[in-house]
């Protein structure tokens, strides 16, 4: 399989999961790299009226995650730890949450992200550390 197989794979099995059918996003990877977006909305808000931030996590998680996971084509990677900084309020329009790869050793990937809002104000930043499981890619997982 080639690279860019593989990367509309790691696309469809993000789009497989569960819980995306929540917060709807859209995803797309590239070699050591991957863009997350989600349209806000009002059942994102906490009771300050803005999106809460789990929701600011799950999408720097999920762009540093599938980052790493382009550079693993045979397992699934697990996120190990991630931190978070959240520098803005967001209420309208679109968050964009953008994954790179900065670091690879033979156990871990450090990967980090920011997330940018509709006029491409940053409104948080994060960095992960994911390893390799045991859970190969697969059909089962969505990754086709």
């Amino acid at each position: 399989m080639n690279k860019e197989e593989h990367y509309r794979r790691l696309e469809h099995m993000y789009a497989f999961a569960p819980t995306n059918r929540y917060y709807m996003p859209t995803i797309c990877v590239d070699e050591g790299y991957a863009e997350v977006i989600i349209v806000v909305r009002q059942d994102f808000f906490h009771s300050a009226g803005t999106v809460h931030g789990s929701v600011y996590f799950k999408a720097l998680d999920d762009a540093a995650f599938f980052a790493v996971n382009s550079l693993v084509n045979d397992v699934f990677v697990l996120t190990v730890s991630f931190n978070i900084y959240l520098t803005r309020p967001i209420s309208q329009g679109k968050i964009k949450a953008i994954g790179q790869v900065i670091h690879r050793s033979q156990r871990l990937f450090i990967a980090q992200s920011k997330l940018v809002d509709s006029d491409s104000r940053e409104i948080a930043w994060g960095s992960g550390t994911y390893m390799r499981s045991a859970v190969p890619l697969s059909p089962k997982l969505g990754y086709e």
